[in-house]
Parts: structure tokens; C-alpha cells; sequence
């Protein structure tokens, strides 16, 4: 057993993140108070968005994207498989169908021309992904929306900071969700984000994360009864986040440009580590993109290695090396089996997750422990190349 565990993701808090959280937490407001729209603000600010809307998790962003697009029963949204249950199930919640279309080999993010052959009368948005932090091709895919009407809803999950044709990731499609959790490029916590141009997209939006519910006069459908009336319009749910996380994402947030900095060095060094190695190929980049490299995932050469990724897999679990797989295609989980999606449906999705595996990478990773990564992973596939 090789010493010192090196897990795939970390969060990095500092003494700035524990001092904000502190003072919070001896302040009048511990949630619905004030650091939630700083933190908002400045969260659009940064993508270059109009709106944004703080919310309780990646998983309650999407939920309530779709419910802000207005998908609903008989709708079908089209996204990729290669994503966690998440993104498909938003589109459940709203009694809708996901539509899964294949991926691209090279980069591995939905391919447009298969989101074309998905296309019915019935669909009524994309979900593209930004897998592993690099952006999608989304002049094609906003080329496809705009051709059929549908809605894009951006699942930015892994891409806060990212950058397509030097336009942040946020501000592209009709909404964008984000993800906060602790392996994520900056952390509340839990948390999420939707970010918008659209006024009424964001104050739908607002409304569901607190129950369906408006204190805006100009609003009301009956008439006031005095200061203390509010309505609940809609049938929404207890999405909010808490001052807490909110003052923890200000901090964050002022350092994501040091973090994204620091996980494209790990990528350029395993890079030019990893792209000589038979058996191996190395991620791919979307021509005109900055990726914020959420995750780091190596595709194996399974003609060229002499066991399969189980194996692969169990060794560098042996070897310490926290690695991961991102993901499970999302139809190959009982829960979809269960409604009638086969295998088959997405070949190119399907052959890429028999051979991909997410090795470490976050920024607090030493120099040290990055020439660990290395050194360990070139050490079992110089045991198992052919």
C-alpha cells in the first residue's frame, strides 16, 4: 500500500472563508437576510449575467430552471447521459421527459448533430452540460434552439469560471445552474446558483425557491389585507440558502480566479505527463474554450492495456489514489431501466464510460502530491500495458 491517500476533489477553506462565516453567525440574520443578494450580485457580476438567484443546491437549480421554463407533463428536454442523475431527474420533478443524445468522443460533451436527431414536437428545451468544466459547442446548440424554439438551460455545474469565446459560462444560454457542493471549484457548502438575463425567467425563479410565495405588492391577485399580507401564487418549494453559505460563496468566490488558476497548472502538468503514455489519452479541449477543469478524467486504451478498467481502477485504489468515475450513463440506473430506457441508445456515451476514470485534482493539492498522482498512475500502466 503506497503511503498518503490523495482524494479526486477538496474543498480549500482559509482563515478570510472562517472569519466571514463567523461574523455572520454572530450577526441579526442567519438566513433571508442580507448576504444572500450580496452574494447573488456579485455572483452575476462575475459571469456577466443580469440576474442570479441563490438556492440550496446544484439539484433545486435545475429543479427549478425547468419550473421557470415552463417544462411540464409531455414535455421532452433533451440532455446528455454522461451527467449525475441530477440534470435528468429536474426534468422528472416536472412530470417531463429527458431525451438522451449521444455524446461527442473528443470532448465529451453533447454532440449537436445527435440533439438535432432527437428533436420531436414535443421537445421543449436542451440541457447541455458542461462536463468536467469545459464549455459545450453552444453557437451550434443555440443555432438548434433558435431554429426549433426551445430553451437552452445550461447545467454549469462543474464550470463556474469557465469561458466560451471569451463569454463566461452563465450568460449564454437562457438560464445556467451551479453547483457549490465541496468538490466543486468553489464551495458554500451545499448550495446552487441560476443565473439570467431574462427578468421574468429570474423572478419566476425567486418565487419557487420560497414556496411559490410574493411579498410584491404589484404583484398580488386579491387585495391586500395590511403590511403583514403575502401570497402564495404558485406551488413552489423551500429552496432558500442561508445567510451562512451565502457569507462562505462571497469569499469563495474572490478566490475561484487563484483556484482556477492553480487546477490548470495540475492539468498542463499532467498533460504533458500523461500524453506519451500508451494506453492512455488525455482530455480534449473545445477549440476557443477555457475550461474551469472541474474534474480531470483519463479515457484508457483498453486495446492496448492487458486487464480492464476494474482493474485499472482497484490498483490505484491500492496505490491510495482517491479516483472516481464521472458517471454512470443516467439510463443505466435501475430508477430509468425502470421507465423503459434501454441500453444502446447513446453508443459513443456508452463506450467512453467503459474506459474513463477521474483522477485527483483540486487546488490545495501540493506540487508534492500531484508528482504523487503521476508517479503512481504511470506505475500501473507500466504493469498492465501490452
Amino acid at each position: 500500500m503506497t503511503e498518503g491517500f490523495i482524494p479526486y476533489g477538496s474543498q480549500w477553506i482559509d482563515e478570510q472563508d472562517i472569519e466571514a462565516v463567523i461574523k455572520t453567525l454572530k450577526s441579526d440574520y442567519l438566513t433571508t437576510g442580507p448576504k444572500i443578494k450580496e452574494f447573488e450580485d456579485k455572483f452575476a457580476d462575475y459571469v456577466d449575467a443580469k440576474y442570479a438567484v441563490a438556492i440550496a443546491n446544484g439539484t433545486a437549480a435545475l429543479h427549478a430552471a425547468t419550473y421557470a421554463a415552463g417544462i411540464k407533463e409531455g414535455d421532452e428536454v433533451i440532455t446528455t447521459p454522461l451527467t449525475f442523475a441530477a440534470t435528468a431527474n429536474s426534468v422528472l420533478y416536472q412530470d417531463a421527459r429527458p431525451v438522451f443524445a449521444d455524446i461527442d468522443p473528443k470532448t465529451y460533451n453533447i454532440d449537436p448533430e445527435s440533439i438535432k436527431d432527437k428533436i420531436t414536437d414535443k421537445t421543449k428545451a436542451i440541457i447541455p452540460v458542461h462536463y468536467a468544466g469545459q464549455p459545450c459547442d453552444m453557437d451550434k446548440i443555440k443555432e438548434i434552439a433558435a431554429e426549433n424554439d426551445l430553451i437552452i438551460l445550461e447545467d454549469g455545474a462543474h464550470a463556474v469560471g469557465a469561458t466560451y469565446k471569451d463569454q463566461k459560462i452563465g450568460c449564454i444560454g437562457d438560464m445556467t445552474t451551479f453547483s457549490f457542493h465541496p468538490v466543486k471549484n468553489m464551495t458554500t457548502g451545499e448550495g446552487g446558483m441560476i443565473t439570467t438575463d431574462s427578468k421574468e425567467l429570474y423572478d419566476k425563479s425567486l418565487k419557487f425557491r420560497t414556496h411559490g410565495i410574493t411579498k410584491d405588492e404589484s404583484e398580488y391577485i386579491n387585495k391586500s389585507d395590511g403590511p403583514w399580507y403575502h401570497e402564495q401564487q404558485e406551488l413552489g418549494y423551500n429552496y432558500r440558502i442561508t445567510d451562512i453559505q451565502a457569507a462562505l460563496g462571497i469569499t469563495q468566490l474572490e478566490k475561484i480566479d487563484k483556484f482556477l488558476a492553480r487546477r490548470r497548472e495540475i492539468v498542463n502538468k499532467y498533460n504533458n505527463e500523461f500524453k506519451d503514455i500508451d494506453g492512455l489519452i488525455i482530455p480534449e479541449q473545445l477549440e476557443n474554450t477555457n475550461a474551469a477543469w472541474h474534474i480531470y478524467v483519463l479515457q484508457l486504451e483498453l486495446e492496448k492495456l492487458t486487464v480492464d478498467r476494474k482493474e485499472i481502477f482497484e490498483d490505484l485504489k491500492e496505490k491510495n489514489l482517491g479516483v472516481n468515475v464521472h458517471y454512470i450513463p443516467v439510463y443505466f440506473h435501475p430508477y430509468y431501466q425502470s421507465l423503459g430506457y434501454d441500453k444502446g441508445i447513446c453508443p459513443k456515451a456508452e463506450r467512453l464510460y467503459e474506459r474513463i476514470i477521474t483522477i485527483p485534482l483540486y487546488p490545495k493539492m501540493t506540487d508534492q502530491q500531484v508528482e504523487e498522482v503521476i508517479t503512481r498512475i504511470k506505475s500501473t500502466f507500466e504493469k498492465f500495458i501490452k
